[in-house]
């Protein structure tokens, strides 16, 4: 998965439609979740798609997430969410201000709000997740 930094740099550089086309791309990218995951249990309350976020606790309390998406400028978004904090420390994904990470991308202005809705539900599973895990 490409770094916040590195999907900004491109991000910046682009404009409307490229930037739809950039956050398609993004989007499959994800690593696949398989289909069992996407439950009840694992979906995103508030978006307007499904949005499916399962948390992958590793050994050395880094979180991986797999996730998924039945649209695709929105699984392109959780793409970029996931890029703020896939395969951190628990205690850090607990920490961070995750909004403010995605604040350069100004989505708000760059999507409709039917795409970002769910954005701030998904932050707030993963940060719970990542509370939860760091907990013990």
């Amino acid at each position: 998965m490409r770094s916040l930094t590195d999907i900004f740099d491109e991000y910046d550089f682009l404009d409307g439609d490229d930037r739809y086309r950039l956050l398609i791309e993004l989007g499959r990218e994800l690593e696949p979740m398989p289909g069992a995951l996407k439950t009840d249990a694992t979906l995103v309350r508030g978006c307007s798609a499904s949005v499916w976020v399962y948390p992958v606790p590793c050994e050395d309390g880094r979180l991986h997430f797999l996730a998924d998406s039945n649209a695709a400028i929105t699984k392109g978004i959780v793409a970029l969410v996931l890029s703020a904090v896939q395969d951190k420390p628990a205690a850090e994904v607990a920490g961070m201000d995750v909004a403010a990470a995605l604040a350069p991308f100004d989505l708000t202005r760059q999507l409709s709000s039917n795409r970002t809705q769910g954005v701030p539900n998904m932050i707030a599973l993963v940060k719970d997740t990542a509370r939860r895990i760091a907990a013990g």
